[in-house]
């Protein structure tokens, strides 16, 4: 039995990590992709994780395949294209550790994940599941991946859903906004950013924005990252602000999917009793989830600057 098992792109990200003796730009290979990153956060936090998805059978997908049994995630999920390359991204860092990325993303192996290829039986061994908007840019992964966030609420297991838009990869925003909403109709627990709630709901208030998607789509946890100010909880009519850690930021990659593997992980360790949790709990597992985002920003890259339980547990005592 997995405790979580996702589904999405597993990719390279190319990091800058200072110049050379010409006075150019030398980065450095990481691992990457969303679903990927999460699913590697919470294998860091203690739970026993799956991947599914597609990479190419190139030095770049070997690479990842490999990434992924280090860091103890399952990858029998994962498929070798010799059709399709792995998809490269660079990414672009500011002096405050914000980040912008430049993809390589044109007919890649993660956008050719076919629904015969997905391994539903991971799926239906695995207590939630979860999955992103970046696989439903194109088909047939836009297909693959509906289908297995159907197949997993069909079976009782619990879906988690990060948007995490990236709107260089849509050809067009208006059908990115569909395929969006299509999939928070599986949804039980939604992570956002302030932005992406906005291009969802068009709404820029925090409460009514997250209460027209708890109406619509009967969501029972969404949380709204705020960055450094933390994170705005909506548990179905109950809501919390809580607040953030200031820390010296050097690389924000992955910093969404370290405070989303601390959310699942902490929701995991109530097993059946969710709907007993009180608004104390979900404040706490906030927090936590809180210090795993920071705590991955203050390392370069994302996948590899992911911390594990002990740390956060230091570093939140050492805030309280």
């Amino acid at each position: 039995m997995y405790d979580v098992c996702a589904l999405g792109e597993l990719l390279i990200d190319f990091t800058p990590v200072g110049t050379s003796d010409q006075n150019n730009v030398i980065y450095e290979q990481n691992p990457g992709g969303a679903p990927a990153n999460v699913v590697a956060a919470l294998s860091k936090l203690g739970k026993k994780t799956a991947f599914i998805g597609k990479v190419g059978n190139d030095a770049f997908g070997h690479f990842l395949g490999n990434v992924l049994g280090e860091r103890g995630v399952d990858g029998q999920g994962l498929v070798y294209s010799d059709e399709f390359p792995t998809t490269l991204a660079f990414v672009h860092l500011q002096e405050d550790g914000e980040r912008s990325f430049s993809f390589y993303r044109k007919h890649s192996a993660d956008q050719n994940l076919s629904k015969d290829e997905v391994r539903f039986d991971l799926i239906a061994e695995s207590r939630v599941f979860h999955f992103g908007s970046v696989s439903m840019t194109d088909e047939p992964s836009a297909t693959a991946t509906l289908e297995a966030a159907r197949f997993a609420r069909e079976n009782g297991v619990l879906v988690s859903f990060d948007p995490n838009l990236r709107e260089p990869l849509w050809d067009d925003l208006a059908r990115a906004r569909d395929q969006i909403r299509a999939g928070l109709g599986f949804t039980d627990i939604l992570k956002v950013s302030e932005e992406e709630l906005y291009f969802i709901t068009e709404s820029e208030d925090l409460e009514r924005g997250s209460h027209m998607l708890h109406e619509k789509y009967a969501i029972p946890f969404i949380f709204v990252t705020l960055g450094e100010k933390g994170c705005f909880v909506r548990r179905r009519h109950e809501t919390a602000t809580v607040p953030g850690f200031s820390v010296p930021v050097v690389d924000t990659t992955g910093a969404g999917d370290g405070f989303l593997g601390g959310i699942l992980s902490r929701i995991l360790n109530f097993d059946d009793e969710l709907a007993r949790l009180s608004k104390d709990d979900i404040v706490k597992m906030t927090r936590f989830a809180c210090g795993v985002g920071a705590l991955t920003t203050t390392r370069r890259g994302g996948m590899t600057a992911l911390p594990g339980s002990l740390e956060v547990k230091r570093f939140l005592a050492e805030r309280k």
